[in-house]
């Protein structure tokens, strides 16, 4: 399996293409509608509401975009489509309606956020509620997440979707996890075992030669998240393509 060529081609919008100036919030559907219509890749983000539904948001709490407070988790879908995101004025969508929007016009790569809290493998449910309209969807489409053990279970329920592992430098004191954890996702161990065909790598670290030696064995190098256009012409010297925001990367021969 490999990665469609659509997403070497054309730059991934991070969280779509948002702008809390133009109303347009993180993972929103204002902020889909603008990539689309500007061409741009979309990258978006899933977590599980209280019902079991798949929805398009980044974070576990609801405190940093919207006025509410607490876990997202412990909200059904209809509630949370009644949440208005801070700075703009729609609620928190679901994965149907974003696949509705985006509709095939441009690549869309899926993140899956990690539910176990500490890339273990307590995962599967929020896999199982996205796999149907994933499976159901029609358009250049890739999933990954930083937890191996998600993207084995993406390998079973969407054998036919191509899937990466989004990847880091690990650095200790960033991270929420025990240091043998960082040590060891660090090098990337899981990528075959994963059946993946692709990272997508944090951008300062790039230089790693694990990255190489994958990039050297056929895997795909995709980046995240550049912030200006500088940034990008360094990240382009190992990467593929960028995962981009705060900006509107130019157009590549």
């Amino acid at each position: 399996m490999t990665l469609p060529s659509a997403f070497l081609n054309v730059p991934l919008a991070h969280r779509a293409l948002h702008d809390l100036a133009a109303g347009r919030p993180e993972n929103s559907r204002a902020a889909v509608r603008a990539a689309v219509e500007a061409g741009f890749g979309i990258e978006i983000d899933l977590q599980l509401s209280a019902d079991g539904k798949a929805m398009v948001f980044h974070d576990y709490g609801l405190e940093r975009l919207t006025a509410e407070r607490g876990a997202l988790r412990l909200r059904d879908a209809d509630a949370l489509a009644k949440i208005p995101l801070k700075g703009g004025d729609e609620g928190i969508p679901t994965l149907e309606e974003i696949l509705d929007l985006v509709a095939g016009r441009v690549p869309l790569l899926v993140e899956f956020k990690d539910q176990d809290g500490s890339m273990g493998p307590d995962v599967g449910a929020l896999e199982a509620a996205a796999a149907g309209p994933l499976a159901a969807y029609r358009g250049d489409l890739a999933v990954m997440s930083f937890n191996p053990y998600s993207v084995r279970e993406l390998s079973r329920l969407l054998p036919d979707v191509p899937r990466g592992l989004t990847t880091s430098g690990y650095r200790a004191d960033e991270w929420p996890l025990p240091t043998a954890t960082c040590d060891r996702l660090r090098e990337i161990p899981d990528y075959a075992d994963c059946g993946a065909c692709f990272i997508s790598h944090e951008a300062d670290d790039l230089s790693r030669s694990r990255v190489a030696e994958l990039k050297a064995g056929g895997a795909a190098v995709l980046c995240w998240t550049i912030r200006s256009q500088a940034e990008e012409d360094i990240a382009r010297q190992v990467a593929q393509n960028v995962t981009f925001e705060s900006y509107l990367p130019q157009p590549r021969p």
